[in-house]
């Protein structure tokens, strides 16, 4: 009867963890079209539309330790209540320089929201796994946390390009408010919730006090060549999909006739809906197939796609079922290239999970700190896109996917020979 009890009383903070998990890609995702807006809004530079992402992810390096010592020192709810609360302020800071119409202030908002995507990062796996009780049904609650989290993702680029309409030249941050103030009502709602309810939390006092290790993570090169690989996957997941926009609402897309926004915004939430399905794929083979195996695979299929995009005449087209300008499915041509990189998703979904297990494989009593810093290299997400900005500028689009052809190469080398622990003469185990 006890155990009925804490299912119905956690219900709803389980629900809330699953749509702050979604609010992550959300916000996060709100980037890619609001480059957009701020590339006609205030006639930027590819570089300076990247931004947006630069300063979400860059926060990562500022806060990701910092996160981690908060969920230690004062516990899963009380952090979490911070991260939903400067998630509602840095929304509202954009929504504040749709108001002003200042690309300053909204590189601030993006910036605040940075932090709390990665004390939500830091907060919402753990805590859904213990609302679940551990074990499998923790497991599967954090399996459909991040299936949601997929699915906003396919959705805020749709959503967003149906808001700013057929008229992109004059596109403008108040087109985003409904986003903006759908996103602050999420956070507003699931602090309220939290809030008032109690959770469960790990005994802080258990917790081991002051100890030193002898080595660090950095001693062993397959992690350090690893954290060097996630700051470039996140780099590449979010570089493939962040100049599919620009690129066809721009001129060049289409023999000078730009594309409408929700197709846009479509066939960029197309990437986003191929990593849903990769990551469901990856969870039903995961437990036959090693990681290495799988990273080695997905590299080269994204080696590839990325190649075939770059070489493909922009003019040759395909067939592509997208949402269109009043919602309605439809099918319209789009170049053979940018389905390659669409078809990229299929190969990011997986790729996070393999590094990761291939990185802290041996670590033993590192582990823990080894994933604290993996959540610092997320800022690879904002770096990476805006080098590839700088290129977009100066030899377009399309031959900008050469930096991410080069970081996909990257982790092929690291999955086939880089993630060999090469220092297994150091001690993983504390000796009693």
């Amino acid at each position: 009867m006890n155990t009925t009890t804490q299912k119905k009383n956690y219900l709803l903070p389980i629900i809330m963890m699953i749509a702050l998990f979604g609010m992550i890609s959300f916000v996060t995702g709100l980037a890619n079209p609001m480059g957009v807006i701020v590339k006609n809004q205030f006639t930027t530079s590819n570089f300076m539309s990247t931004l947006g992402y630069f300063a979400n992810f860059i926060a990562y390096a500022f806060m990701g330790y910092p996160a981690g010592q908060m969920l230690q020192k004062i516990g899963y709810k009380k952090t979490a209540l911070w991260a939903i609360f400067i998630g509602f302020a840095g929304v509202g800071i954009m929504v504040l320089a749709g108001e002003s119409s200042s690309f300053i202030v909204y590189l601030i908002g993006a910036f605040v929201a940075g932090f709390s995507m990665c004390m939500l990062n830091t907060v919402v796996n753990p805590m859904l796994n213990t609302l679940g009780g551990g074990g499998n049904k923790g497991n599967q609650l954090i399996q459909v946390g991040g299936s949601f989290n997929s699915l906003m993702a396919t959705i805020v680029p749709v959503l967003v390009g149906y808001l700013i309409g057929s008229n992109v030249a004059n596109a403008n941050i108040t087109d985003a408010y409904p986003a903006l103030f759908l996103a602050m009502g999420i956070f507003a709602l699931a602090f309220i919730v939290l809030f008032f309810v109690s959770i469960p939390e790990p005994s802080l006092s258990a917790r081991k006090q002051n100890v030193k290790h002898e080595h660090s993570p950095f001693a062993f090169r397959h992690f350090v060549l690893g954290a060097v690989a996630i700051f470039l996957y996140v780099g590449i997941e979010v570089g493939i999909q962040m100049f599919i926009n620009p690129f066809m609402t721009s001129s060049v897309a289409d023999g000078g006739l730009a594309y409408n926004p929700t197709i846009a915004g479509s066939v960029v939430g197309t990437y986003w809906f191929l990593m849903l399905i990769g990551r469901l794929i990856g969870a039903s083979i995961g437990g036959k197939v090693s990681s290495k195996t799988m990273l080695t695979v997905v590299s080269i299929m994204g080696i590839i796609f990325v190649l075939a995009a770059v070489f493909t005449p922009i003019e040759k087209m395909a067939s592509m079922p997208v949402f269109q300008s009043d919602i309605s499915f439809g099918i319209v041509q789009i170049p053979v290239s940018i389905i390659f990189l669409v078809l990229c998703g299929l190969c990011t979904s997986v790729m996070w999970g393999g590094i990761f297990n291939l990185a802290v494989e041996g670590l033993g009593k590192y582990t823990e700190a080894a994933s604290g810093f993996f959540m610092v290299m997320v800022m690879g997400g904002g770096v990476l896109p805006a080098i590839q900005g700088v290129f977009a500028d100066r030899i377009g689009y399309i031959n900008s996917y050469w930096v991410i052809i080069i970081a996909l190469i990257f982790l092929l080398y690291y999955a086939l020979i880089g993630s060999k622990n090469v220092n297994t003469n150091i001690p993983v185990t504390d000796e009693n």
